[in-house]
């Protein structure tokens, strides 16, 4: 476990001097040795791809840097079967932990990057334990009830994301493998969504399926909807409302917002 000490200051919380703890543990460290403990991680999956859900995790890791936990990185440099060995051990060994999935046609309804927020404020509500601070992945997240902090790169800098993005790509995985079997032919299981050449092929082939996401811009065009540029406007200003904050994708994947839109009240959790 790292060191740290706090330095005295005239605002809360405190500045702290941090030094390399082992593995991905330095941040957390410092931030429990100052007293702002326990520290929850949240991540993402599935932002990018054409199809399938978001799926978004909160962790919250003991203070312990458990052995069986040294193996803990960012979810993408690890292969599938390294991910599902720590599943099962993030899962029984942290604090707390809470995944939320939000399918495609609420991806559709309010945008990407307000569903992503969305399901980061809620993945943190339900944790059933409350952090005392949160480390979010690459961008600040309003509206979480604890002081909380965005970490560039998180999943490869903090452990606490670094293992809420395991549990949101497991997840989300599992959830594509099923929907392969329920759409045959798109790949689902292999590409996981994602534009591969293969999907993209096969989209073209058979056209968009209920788990294509009608705000993405080749999906429009294959499904005939409107052009994206004919809504960016009206998406905007949903996205604005709702996350305080313009979205960098918004002029290539978004479409129309329907006003009483939320992100579903019926997202599940892994099992």
């Amino acid at each position: 476990m790292g060191q740290s000490r706090v330095v005295q200051s005239n605002g809360w919380p405190p500045r702290v001097v941090m030094r390399k703890a082992s593995g991905l543990r330095t941040l957390e460290a410092a931030l429990i040795r100052s007293g702002l403990g326990p520290v929850a991680g949240v991540d993402e999956a599935g932002r990018g791809p054409c199809a399938g859900p978001l799926v978004v995790a909160a962790c919250l890791l003991a203070p312990k840097a458990y052995d069986k936990l040294s193996g803990l990185d960012d979810s993408k440099k690890l292969t599938e079967a390294v991910r599902e060995e720590l599943y099962p051990v993030i899962i029984r060994l942290s604090l707390a932990w809470n995944v939320v999935v939000i399918p495609s046609w609420e991806i559709d309804s309010i945008g990407i990057h307000v569903a992503n927020i969305e399901g980061m404020r809620r993945a943190v509500a339900g944790l059933g334990h409350t952090p005392g601070y949160v480390l979010t992945d690459g961008f600040r997240v309003p509206g979480i009830p604890a002081p909380s902090l965005p970490v560039i790169g998180g999943d490869a800098a903090a452990a606490c994301i670094a293992a809420a993005s395991i549990l949101a790509k497991v997840t989300r995985d599992r959830m594509m493998v099923e929907l392969d079997e329920r759409f045959p032919g798109y790949g689902f299981a292999t590409h996981k969504g994602y534009n591969t050449p293969d999907h993209l092929a096969a989209l073209r082939r058979l056209g968009p399926s209920d788990e294509h996401r009608r705000s993405w811009r080749n999906v429009r065009e294959l499904a005939g909807l409107r052009p994206v540029a004919a809504v960016a406007d009206e998406a905007g200003v949903a996205d604005a409302v709702l996350a305080d904050e313009a979205d960098p994708m918004l002029f290539d994947e978004f479409h129309d917002v329907r006003p009483d839109s939320r992100v579903a009240t019926g997202a599940t959790h892994a099992r």
